[in-house]
C-alpha cells in the first residue's frame, strides 16, 4: 500500500476517534451540576461516625458536642481544585448561621499539612473547626474516596445526605429547608 492509501485510512480511522471525544466533551460540559449529583452511602439515615481530634489551631473536636444543629462534615485538602471553589461558598453558609447558631461546618483534612491547611484559611477565610489529627480515621469511617465530600448531619446526630464534588451555600440551606419541612 502507497503513503497516500496509509493517509486515507488514518483519516477514516481519526475521524471517528474524534466524533467520539467531541460527543464526550459535550456530554461532561452539559452534565448536571456537582451539588445535583447527591451520592448514596452506607452511612446514611446511620447515626453520624465519630470525628474526633484536636483542629489545626491544637483545640479539641468532638462532633457529638454539636448535637441539635446542623453540622456540615466537609473533607478538603488545601491544594484540591474543587475544594478551592467551593471555599467560598462554605464560608457564605458559615457567615450566614453562625450568629443563630443552627448549622456548623467542620472541615477535615485530607492528606494534606497542617501548614498548608493554616495557609489556605489564612488566605481564603472560614472561622470553623479544621480537624487535623483524627482525620483519617473520620476519613475511613465515612467511606471518603476523594476531595471535596461532604455530608449533612441533622441534629438528631443522623447523616441525611452526602455530596461529591463540590457544595454551594443555597444548596446546602435548600436541603436543610428540604428535610425540616418532611413528616
Amino acid at each position: 500500500m502507497n503513503s497516500g492509501g496509509r493517509h486515507r485510512r488514518a483519516a477514516w480511522i481519526a475521524l471517528p476517534v474524534a466524533l467520539v471525544v467531541a460527543l464526550l466533551v459535550v456530554v461532561l460540559a452539559t452534565r448536571d451540576s456537582a451539588f445535583e449529583r447527591n451520592a448514596s452511602s452506607p452511612i446514611l439515615g446511620g447515626l453520624a461516625p465519630p470525628v474526633v481530634g484536636l483542629t489545626v489551631t491544637g483545640e479539641p473536636f468532638d462532633l457529638d458536642g454539636w448535637r441539635g444543629r446542623w453540622v456540615v462534615v466537609n473533607f478538603f485538602q488545601s491544594t484540591c481544585v474543587p475544594c478551592i471553589m467551593e471555599h467560598p461558598e462554605l464560608v457564605a453558609f458559615d457567615e450566614r448561621h453562625s450568629a443563630a447558631g443552627d448549622a456548623r461546618i467542620v472541615s477535615v483534612v485530607f492528606d494534606d499539612t497542617v501548614e498548608n491547611v493554616r495557609e489556605f484559611f489564612a488566605a481564603h477565610g472560614g472561622d470553623w473547626p479544621v480537624l487535623a489529627t483524627g482525620a483519617r480515621e473520620a476519613a475511613v469511617a465515612y467511606g471518603v474516596t476523594g476531595v471535596p465530600e461532604s455530608y449533612l448531619v441533622a441534629p438528631s446526630g443522623v447523616v441525611v445526605w452526602k455530596q461529591l464534588g463540590g457544595v454551594t451555600a443555597d444548596g446546602i440551606d435548600d436541603v436543610i429547608t428540604r428535610l425540616s419541612a418532611a413528616p
